[in-house]
């Protein structure tokens, strides 16, 4: 949808990029993901779907998905991280295709805000 906004959004992106905030496409593979943005936007990552996370270990399909995009990612040097990941099969997997980093049930469950905000202060004196 970025892409439809015109060039000014894109020079605020750059912008922004040059002041270190970084871009990740969420949900890589699915809608309005596209090719385009890892031409236009100064990504540093994008988030593979867990649609395609969800069966890696059962089916060959998605598990040539992903390890297209990461090896796609790798060329552009652009990190990867894989979304929905609830297993430490589907993490073996992933893994295995050098997923730069993963997110999901199997790490911890979302938390409400000040839950989260509580663990982080634990993190932070420890």
């Amino acid at each position: 949808m970025i892409l439809h906004q015109g060039e000014g959004v894109m020079d605020t992106m750059r912008c922004l990029a040059e002041l270190g905030v970084g871009v990740v496409i969420d949900d890589f593979g699915t809608g309005y993901s596209s090719f385009a943005y890892l031409q236009r936007l100064p990504v540093q990552a994008i988030k593979i779907d867990q649609s395609f996370v969800r069966d890696i270990a059962r089916n060959a399909d998605n598990e040539a998905m992903v390890k297209a995009v990461v090896a796609m990612a790798r060329s552009l040097k652009i990190r990867v991280i894989a979304e929905g990941v609830e297993t430490e099969e589907q993490r073996a997997v992933l893994r295995r295709l050098e997923c730069d980093a993963y997110q999901g049930n199997l790490f911890r469950r979302p938390l409400p805000a000040e839950e989260f905000q509580r663990l982080l202060q634990e993190y932070s004196q420890a």
